[in-house]
Protein backbone atom coordinates (compact mmCIF):
# COMPACT_ATOMS: atom_id res chain seq x y z
CA UNK A 1 0.00 0.00 0.00
CA UNK A 2 1.55 3.58 -1.17
CA UNK A 3 2.02 5.86 2.22
CA UNK A 4 -0.71 8.62 2.57
CA UNK A 5 0.11 10.46 5.67
CA UNK A 6 3.68 11.10 6.96
CA UNK A 7 3.62 10.79 10.55
CA UNK A 8 5.84 12.26 13.33
CA UNK A 9 5.52 11.44 16.68
CA UNK A 10 5.33 13.99 19.43
CA UNK A 11 8.86 13.92 20.51
CA UNK A 12 10.05 15.32 16.68
CA UNK A 13 8.08 18.61 17.15
CA UNK A 14 10.63 21.21 16.89
CA UNK A 15 12.08 22.63 20.07
CA UNK A 16 13.00 25.80 18.22
CA UNK A 17 11.32 28.20 15.63
CA UNK A 18 13.75 29.14 12.59
CA UNK A 19 14.57 32.96 12.78
CA UNK A 20 15.12 34.09 8.79
CA UNK A 21 15.92 37.45 9.62
CA UNK A 22 19.36 35.83 10.65
CA UNK A 23 19.85 35.26 6.80
CA UNK A 24 18.10 37.65 4.56
CA UNK A 25 20.35 39.30 2.42
CA UNK A 26 17.93 42.45 3.18
CA UNK A 27 16.63 43.19 6.87
CA UNK A 28 13.44 45.45 6.38
CA UNK A 29 13.99 48.91 6.68
CA UNK A 30 12.99 50.11 10.83
CA UNK A 31 9.30 49.89 11.65
CA UNK A 32 8.53 54.36 12.17
CA UNK A 33 6.47 55.86 15.13
CA UNK A 34 3.19 57.12 13.44
CA UNK A 35 3.74 60.54 15.05
CA UNK A 36 7.54 61.31 14.92
CA UNK A 37 8.03 59.23 11.52
CA UNK A 38 11.43 57.85 13.37
CA UNK A 39 12.22 54.43 14.52
CA UNK A 40 10.38 53.51 17.21
CA UNK A 41 12.45 51.52 20.07
CA UNK A 42 10.90 48.69 22.87
CA UNK A 43 9.92 51.43 24.71
CA UNK A 44 7.27 52.65 22.03
CA UNK A 45 5.94 49.09 21.64
CA UNK A 46 5.85 48.17 25.60
CA UNK A 47 2.48 49.80 26.07
CA UNK A 48 0.71 47.22 24.30
CA UNK A 49 3.58 44.28 23.80
CA UNK A 50 5.10 42.12 26.18
CA UNK A 51 9.06 42.40 26.36
CA UNK A 52 9.99 38.69 24.97
CA UNK A 53 7.59 39.55 22.25
CA UNK A 54 9.37 42.94 21.54
CA UNK A 55 12.75 40.81 21.81
CA UNK A 56 11.42 38.60 19.24
CA UNK A 57 10.51 40.89 17.05
CA UNK A 58 13.81 42.51 16.36
CA UNK A 59 16.10 39.79 16.76
CA UNK A 60 18.51 38.29 14.36
CA UNK A 61 19.27 35.25 16.31
CA UNK A 62 18.52 32.08 13.65
CA UNK A 63 17.35 29.66 16.23
CA UNK A 64 14.31 31.12 19.12
CA UNK A 65 13.71 28.68 21.78
CA UNK A 66 9.80 27.42 22.34
CA UNK A 67 9.03 27.15 25.90
CA UNK A 68 8.07 23.80 27.55
CA UNK A 69 4.44 25.44 28.51
CA UNK A 70 4.12 26.11 24.66
CA UNK A 71 5.39 22.52 23.70
CA UNK A 72 2.87 21.46 25.91
CA UNK A 73 -0.07 22.47 24.20
CA UNK A 74 1.74 22.09 20.91
CA UNK A 75 0.90 18.47 21.45
CA UNK A 76 -2.84 18.65 21.16
CA UNK A 77 -2.48 18.66 17.74
CA UNK A 78 1.49 19.08 16.49
CA UNK A 79 2.77 17.52 14.81
CA UNK A 80 0.29 18.10 11.72
CA UNK A 81 0.40 15.46 9.20
CA UNK A 82 1.61 15.58 5.94
CA UNK A 83 -0.24 14.18 2.78
CA UNK A 84 0.81 12.71 -0.75
CA UNK A 85 -2.37 14.09 -2.54
CA UNK A 86 -2.24 10.62 -4.72
CA UNK A 87 -5.73 10.99 -5.69
CA UNK A 88 -5.54 14.51 -6.67
CA UNK A 89 -2.50 13.73 -8.70
CA UNK A 90 -4.69 10.71 -10.70
CA UNK A 91 -7.29 13.44 -11.19
CA UNK A 92 -5.44 15.98 -12.36
CA UNK A 93 -3.38 13.22 -14.84
CA UNK A 94 -0.44 14.88 -13.37
CA UNK A 95 3.07 13.39 -13.18
CA UNK A 96 4.24 16.09 -9.98
CA UNK A 97 4.03 14.57 -6.84
CA UNK A 98 1.86 16.77 -4.70
CA UNK A 99 2.37 17.34 -0.82
CA UNK A 100 0.29 19.43 1.47
CA UNK A 101 0.73 19.94 5.37
CA UNK A 102 -2.83 19.77 6.94
CA UNK A 103 -3.06 22.87 9.52
CA UNK A 104 -7.09 21.99 9.70
CA UNK A 105 -6.23 19.57 12.62
CA UNK A 106 -6.01 22.36 15.38
CA UNK A 107 -8.67 22.63 17.82
CA UNK A 108 -9.82 25.75 16.05
CA UNK A 109 -9.15 24.02 12.64
CA UNK A 110 -6.24 26.18 11.03
CA UNK A 111 -2.55 27.33 11.45
CA UNK A 112 -2.97 30.03 13.89
CA UNK A 113 -2.99 28.56 17.36
CA UNK A 114 0.81 27.98 16.61
CA UNK A 115 1.21 31.88 17.25
CA UNK A 116 -1.91 32.48 19.70
CA UNK A 117 -0.38 29.85 21.81
CA UNK A 118 2.95 31.54 22.70
CA UNK A 119 1.54 35.07 22.35
CA UNK A 120 -1.02 34.10 25.29
CA UNK A 121 1.86 32.41 26.82
CA UNK A 122 4.51 35.37 26.77
CA UNK A 123 1.39 38.16 28.22
CA UNK A 124 0.33 36.08 30.73
CA UNK A 125 4.42 35.79 32.09
CA UNK A 126 4.24 39.56 31.94
CA UNK A 127 1.05 39.91 34.12
CA UNK A 128 -1.41 40.56 31.47
CA UNK A 129 -5.20 40.16 32.35
CA UNK A 130 -6.80 40.59 29.11
CA UNK A 131 -5.70 40.63 25.43
CA UNK A 132 -7.78 42.52 22.46
CA UNK A 133 -6.89 41.53 18.86
CA UNK A 134 -8.83 41.45 15.47
CA UNK A 135 -10.29 38.86 13.35
CA UNK A 136 -11.23 38.79 9.74
CA UNK A 137 -12.42 35.35 8.77
CA UNK A 138 -12.58 34.49 12.29
CA UNK A 139 -9.63 31.79 12.06
CA UNK A 140 -6.96 33.93 14.17
CA UNK A 141 -10.14 35.38 16.73
CA UNK A 142 -11.11 31.55 17.42
CA UNK A 143 -6.91 30.99 17.78
CA UNK A 144 -6.80 33.63 20.35
CA UNK A 145 -9.67 32.86 21.83
CA UNK A 146 -8.58 29.36 22.41
CA UNK A 147 -5.27 30.61 23.45
CA UNK A 148 -6.58 32.77 26.34
CA UNK A 149 -9.01 29.86 27.67
CA UNK A 150 -5.72 28.01 28.14
CA UNK A 151 -4.06 30.65 29.76
CA UNK A 152 -7.02 32.20 31.98
CA UNK A 153 -6.76 35.10 30.14
CA UNK A 154 -9.93 37.26 29.15
CA UNK A 155 -9.80 38.16 24.95
CA UNK A 156 -11.96 41.13 23.46
CA UNK A 157 -12.50 40.70 19.74
CA UNK A 158 -13.00 42.69 16.72
CA UNK A 159 -14.14 40.95 13.99
CA UNK A 160 -14.73 42.28 10.54
CA UNK A 161 -18.35 43.43 10.08
CA UNK A 162 -18.82 41.21 6.59
CA UNK A 163 -17.43 38.29 7.97
CA UNK A 164 -19.35 38.87 11.64
CA UNK A 165 -22.27 38.14 9.59
CA UNK A 166 -21.54 36.18 6.72
CA UNK A 167 -19.72 33.66 9.50
CA UNK A 168 -21.86 33.46 12.73
CA UNK A 169 -20.22 29.86 13.80
CA UNK A 170 -16.70 31.26 14.41
CA UNK A 171 -18.21 33.84 16.35
CA UNK A 172 -19.94 31.34 18.48
CA UNK A 173 -16.77 29.42 18.58
CA UNK A 174 -14.92 32.07 20.17
CA UNK A 175 -17.81 32.99 22.41
CA UNK A 176 -17.71 29.14 23.23
CA UNK A 177 -14.13 29.45 24.55
CA UNK A 178 -14.95 32.69 26.36
CA UNK A 179 -13.91 35.75 24.06
CA UNK A 180 -16.18 39.02 23.96
CA UNK A 181 -17.02 39.41 20.04
CA UNK A 182 -17.54 42.90 18.55
CA UNK A 183 -18.39 43.31 15.17
CA UNK A 184 -16.73 45.97 13.50
CA UNK A 185 -16.47 49.19 12.90
CA UNK A 186 -17.43 49.06 16.40
CA UNK A 187 -19.55 51.88 19.28
CA UNK A 188 -17.00 50.61 21.61
CA UNK A 189 -13.56 52.70 20.52
CA UNK A 190 -13.57 56.22 19.15
CA UNK A 191 -11.84 54.79 15.72
CA UNK A 192 -14.83 53.12 15.87
CA UNK A 193 -17.42 55.79 16.20
CA UNK A 194 -16.05 57.69 13.48
CA UNK A 195 -16.16 55.35 10.86
CA UNK A 196 -19.34 54.80 11.62
CA UNK A 197 -19.98 58.24 11.60
CA UNK A 198 -18.24 58.16 7.78
CA UNK A 199 -20.16 55.11 7.18
CA UNK A 200 -23.23 54.28 9.07
CA UNK A 201 -23.09 50.66 6.46
CA UNK A 202 -18.98 50.12 6.38
CA UNK A 203 -18.23 46.66 5.97
CA UNK A 204 -15.17 46.68 8.17
CA UNK A 205 -11.54 46.07 7.07
CA UNK A 206 -9.17 44.20 8.78
CA UNK A 207 -7.55 47.62 8.95
CA UNK A 208 -10.39 49.41 10.78
CA UNK A 209 -10.33 46.53 13.37
CA UNK A 210 -6.61 46.61 14.29
CA UNK A 211 -7.53 50.19 14.68
CA UNK A 212 -9.99 49.17 17.27
CA UNK A 213 -8.17 46.75 19.40
CA UNK A 214 -4.83 48.64 19.50
CA UNK A 215 -7.35 51.42 20.80
CA UNK A 216 -8.58 49.27 23.29
CA UNK A 217 -5.29 48.10 24.31
CA UNK A 218 -3.38 51.24 24.45
CA UNK A 219 -6.07 52.56 26.95
CA UNK A 220 -6.72 49.53 29.51
CA UNK A 221 -3.54 48.99 31.80
CA UNK A 222 -4.15 45.32 31.93
CA UNK A 223 -4.54 45.03 28.02
CA UNK A 224 -2.03 44.59 25.46
CA UNK A 225 -2.47 43.76 22.07
CA UNK A 226 -2.64 40.56 19.71
CA UNK A 227 -1.95 40.16 15.82
CA UNK A 228 -2.37 36.80 14.40
CA UNK A 229 -0.02 37.69 10.94
CA UNK A 230 2.53 40.65 9.42
CA UNK A 231 4.68 41.22 12.34
CA UNK A 232 8.12 39.29 12.54
CA UNK A 233 7.20 37.63 15.73
CA UNK A 234 3.73 36.16 14.19
CA UNK A 235 6.60 34.38 11.28
CA UNK A 236 8.37 33.50 13.50
CA UNK A 237 6.28 30.91 15.49
CA UNK A 238 4.75 29.46 12.46
CA UNK A 239 7.75 28.20 11.21
CA UNK A 240 7.08 25.10 12.96
CA UNK A 241 4.73 23.90 10.11
CA UNK A 242 7.80 24.43 7.54
CA UNK A 243 10.33 23.17 10.20
CA UNK A 244 8.67 19.84 10.92
CA UNK A 245 7.52 19.11 6.75
CA UNK A 246 11.26 19.16 6.32
CA UNK A 247 11.44 15.94 8.30
CA UNK A 248 8.43 14.70 7.02
CA UNK A 249 9.75 14.93 3.76
CA UNK A 250 13.15 13.98 4.55
CA UNK A 251 11.34 10.82 5.93
CA UNK A 252 10.24 9.73 2.25
CA UNK A 253 13.22 10.94 0.59
CA UNK A 254 11.70 14.23 -1.17
CA UNK A 255 12.36 17.98 -1.56
CA UNK A 256 10.63 20.35 -3.15
CA UNK A 257 10.49 22.17 -6.39
CA UNK A 258 7.72 24.43 -5.36
CA UNK A 259 6.69 25.86 -2.11
CA UNK A 260 3.31 27.32 -1.69
CA UNK A 261 1.03 29.04 0.43
CA UNK A 262 -1.64 31.56 0.31
CA UNK A 263 -0.89 35.01 1.50
CA UNK A 264 -3.00 37.79 3.02
CA UNK A 265 -0.64 39.01 5.62
CA UNK A 266 1.62 36.19 5.19
CA UNK A 267 1.83 33.80 8.27
CA UNK A 268 0.64 30.76 7.12
CA UNK A 269 2.80 30.91 3.61
CA UNK A 270 5.92 32.04 6.16
CA UNK A 271 5.16 29.38 8.05
CA UNK A 272 5.25 26.44 5.25
CA UNK A 273 7.72 28.66 3.05
CA UNK A 274 11.08 30.33 5.42
CA UNK A 275 12.59 27.18 6.22
CA UNK A 276 12.92 26.13 2.57
CA UNK A 277 13.77 30.08 1.62
CA UNK A 278 16.63 29.35 3.64
CA UNK A 279 17.62 26.70 1.61
CA UNK A 280 17.22 29.07 -1.25
CA UNK A 281 19.31 31.93 -0.42
CA UNK A 282 21.98 29.82 0.76
CA UNK A 283 22.13 28.13 -2.96
CA UNK A 284 19.05 26.14 -3.17
CA UNK A 285 16.69 25.37 -6.41
CA UNK A 286 13.42 26.05 -4.35
CA UNK A 287 10.57 28.08 -5.67
CA UNK A 288 7.93 29.58 -2.90
CA UNK A 289 4.63 31.27 -4.28
CA UNK A 290 2.29 33.54 -2.19
CA UNK A 291 -1.22 33.55 -3.63
CA UNK A 292 -3.18 36.15 -3.02
CA UNK A 293 -7.05 37.62 -4.15
CA UNK A 294 -7.32 39.62 -7.33
CA UNK A 295 -9.65 41.77 -5.21
CA UNK A 296 -6.97 42.14 -2.82
CA UNK A 297 -3.39 42.40 -4.57
CA UNK A 298 -1.20 43.20 -2.37
CA UNK A 299 2.01 41.30 -3.23
CA UNK A 300 1.25 41.61 -7.01
CA UNK A 301 -0.45 45.44 -7.28
CA UNK A 302 0.32 47.33 -4.06
CA UNK A 303 3.70 49.44 -3.87
CA UNK A 304 6.51 48.94 -1.45
CA UNK A 305 6.67 51.87 0.91
CA UNK A 306 5.68 53.11 4.39
CA UNK A 307 2.31 52.15 5.72
CA UNK A 308 0.32 52.13 8.51
CA UNK A 309 -0.77 48.67 9.52
CA UNK A 310 -4.34 50.33 10.39
CA UNK A 311 -6.73 52.40 8.75
CA UNK A 312 -6.63 55.14 11.60
CA UNK A 313 -3.02 55.60 11.66
CA UNK A 314 -2.70 54.41 15.26
CA UNK A 315 0.38 51.43 13.99
CA UNK A 316 3.85 52.01 13.51
CA UNK A 317 4.34 52.79 9.80
CA UNK A 318 5.64 49.77 8.02
CA UNK A 319 7.92 48.82 4.75
CA UNK A 320 5.85 46.98 2.97
CA UNK A 321 3.81 46.27 -0.06
CA UNK A 322 0.84 48.03 0.60
CA UNK A 323 -2.16 49.42 -1.23
CA UNK A 324 -2.73 52.17 0.75
CA UNK A 325 -4.47 52.44 4.73
CA UNK A 326 -7.56 53.35 3.90
CA UNK A 327 -8.31 50.55 1.61
CA UNK A 328 -11.36 49.17 1.34
CA UNK A 329 -11.58 45.27 0.09
CA UNK A 330 -14.45 43.97 -1.02
CA UNK A 331 -16.54 41.41 0.30
CA UNK A 332 -14.90 38.00 -0.79
CA UNK A 333 -15.29 35.08 1.37
CA UNK A 334 -11.49 34.52 1.56
CA UNK A 335 -11.92 37.17 4.91
CA UNK A 336 -8.44 36.03 5.67
CA UNK A 337 -6.65 37.80 3.01
CA UNK A 338 -8.83 40.68 2.63
CA UNK A 339 -5.84 43.33 4.04
CA UNK A 340 -4.19 46.20 2.81
CA UNK A 341 -0.88 45.00 3.59
CA UNK A 342 1.89 42.32 4.38
CA UNK A 343 4.44 41.30 6.58
CA UNK A 344 7.48 42.86 6.30
CA UNK A 345 9.57 40.09 6.01
CA UNK A 346 7.74 38.70 3.22
CA UNK A 347 7.49 42.00 1.56
CA UNK A 348 11.09 42.20 2.22
CA UNK A 349 11.92 38.88 0.18
CA UNK A 350 9.31 39.57 -2.79
CA UNK A 351 11.03 42.71 -3.01
CA UNK A 352 14.84 41.10 -3.35
CA UNK A 353 13.19 38.79 -5.68
CA UNK A 354 13.45 35.43 -3.59
CA UNK A 355 9.51 34.69 -3.39
CA UNK A 356 6.97 35.34 -6.00
CA UNK A 357 3.52 36.04 -6.25
CA UNK A 358 0.29 35.32 -7.78
CA UNK A 359 -3.33 36.67 -7.72
CA UNK A 360 -6.35 34.66 -8.81
CA UNK A 361 -10.49 35.33 -8.45
CA UNK A 362 -12.64 33.46 -6.18
CA UNK A 363 -14.59 31.81 -8.59
CA UNK A 364 -11.14 30.22 -10.29
CA UNK A 365 -10.36 29.05 -6.84
CA UNK A 366 -13.49 27.44 -5.88
CA UNK A 367 -13.41 25.44 -8.66
CA UNK A 368 -9.86 24.17 -7.50
CA UNK A 369 -11.32 23.94 -3.82
CA UNK A 370 -13.83 21.89 -5.33
CA UNK A 371 -11.92 19.27 -7.42
CA UNK A 372 -9.64 19.11 -4.22
CA UNK A 373 -12.55 17.80 -2.11
CA UNK A 374 -13.55 15.39 -4.30
CA UNK A 375 -10.39 13.68 -4.64
CA UNK A 376 -8.52 14.06 -1.06
CA UNK A 377 -11.53 14.31 0.67
CA UNK A 378 -11.18 17.11 2.89
CA UNK A 379 -12.96 20.66 2.39
CA UNK A 380 -10.45 23.14 2.69
CA UNK A 381 -10.88 26.58 3.41
CA UNK A 382 -11.40 29.68 1.00
CA UNK A 383 -7.67 31.09 1.91
CA UNK A 384 -6.32 27.89 1.76
CA UNK A 385 -8.19 27.39 -1.77
CA UNK A 386 -5.64 29.67 -3.29
CA UNK A 387 -2.63 27.56 -2.47
CA UNK A 388 -4.11 24.45 -4.01
CA UNK A 389 -5.49 26.88 -6.92
CA UNK A 390 -1.81 27.44 -7.29
CA UNK A 391 -0.71 23.97 -6.79
CA UNK A 392 -3.03 22.55 -9.68
CA UNK A 393 -1.67 24.96 -12.01
CA UNK A 394 1.77 24.08 -11.44
CA UNK A 395 0.98 20.20 -11.68
CA UNK A 396 -1.24 21.13 -14.56
CA UNK A 397 1.80 22.42 -16.55
CA UNK A 398 4.24 19.35 -15.55
CA UNK A 399 1.91 17.41 -17.08
CA UNK A 400 1.89 19.64 -20.06
CA UNK A 401 5.74 19.75 -20.18
CA UNK A 402 6.44 16.23 -19.13
CA UNK A 403 7.67 17.14 -15.77
CA UNK A 404 8.04 15.26 -12.48
CA UNK A 405 7.99 18.07 -9.96
CA UNK A 406 7.89 17.95 -6.32
CA UNK A 407 4.63 20.22 -5.41
CA UNK A 408 4.02 20.97 -1.69
CA UNK A 409 1.65 23.55 -0.21
CA UNK A 410 -0.08 24.41 3.18
CA UNK A 411 -3.65 23.45 3.45
CA UNK A 412 -3.86 26.05 6.53
CA UNK A 413 -7.10 25.57 7.55
CA UNK A 414 -10.47 23.52 7.07
CA UNK A 415 -13.44 25.23 5.59
CA UNK A 416 -15.86 23.77 7.14
CA UNK A 417 -17.41 26.56 8.90
CA UNK A 418 -17.60 28.32 5.63
CA UNK A 419 -19.86 26.19 3.72
CA UNK A 420 -22.07 29.25 2.97
CA UNK A 421 -19.53 30.44 0.71
CA UNK A 422 -19.43 26.79 -0.83
CA UNK A 423 -23.25 27.07 -1.56
CA UNK A 424 -22.82 30.30 -2.73
CA UNK A 425 -20.25 29.51 -5.37
CA UNK A 426 -22.44 26.27 -6.72
CA UNK A 427 -25.36 28.43 -6.95
CA UNK A 428 -23.48 30.74 -9.29
CA UNK A 429 -23.66 33.47 -6.53
CA UNK A 430 -20.13 34.41 -6.12
CA UNK A 431 -18.45 36.38 -8.86
CA UNK A 432 -14.64 37.78 -9.50
CA UNK A 433 -13.96 41.32 -8.81
CA UNK A 434 -10.56 42.75 -10.08
CA UNK A 435 -9.89 45.65 -8.03
CA UNK A 436 -9.53 48.85 -9.95
CA UNK A 437 -6.04 50.26 -10.80
CA UNK A 438 -7.63 53.53 -10.57
CA UNK A 439 -9.11 53.10 -6.96
CA UNK A 440 -5.79 51.83 -5.48
CA UNK A 441 -3.60 54.61 -7.49
CA UNK A 442 -6.55 56.69 -5.27
CA UNK A 443 -5.64 55.12 -2.10
CA UNK A 444 -1.79 54.56 -2.63
CA UNK A 445 -2.27 58.81 -3.26
CA UNK A 446 -3.03 59.35 0.41
CA UNK A 447 -0.13 57.35 1.94
CA UNK A 448 2.11 59.23 4.42
CA UNK A 449 4.91 61.42 2.95
CA UNK A 450 8.20 60.82 4.37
Amino acid sequence: MNETKIMLSEKEIPKQWYNIMADMPNLPKPPLHPGTKQPIGPADLSAIFPMSLIEQEVSTQRWIDIPEEVLDIYTLWRPAPLYRARRLEAALKTPARIYYKYEGVSPAGSHKPNTSIPQAYYNKKAGIKRIATETGAGQWGSSMALAGSLFGLDVTVYMVRVSYDQKPYRRIAMETWGATVHASPSTVTNSGRKMLEVSPDCAGSLGMAISEAVEDAATHDDTNYALGSVLNHVMLHQTVIGLETKKQLEMVGEYPDIVIGCCGGGSNFAGISFPFVCDKIHGKQVRAIAVEPISCPTLTKGEFRYDFGDTAGLTPLIMMYTLGHDFMPPGIHAGGLRYHGDSALVSQLCHDGLIEAKSYGQTSVFEAALTFSKSEGIIPAPESSHAIRAAIDEALLCKEEGKEKCILFNLSGHGYLDLTAYADYMSGKLVDYEYPEEKIKESLAKLPTL
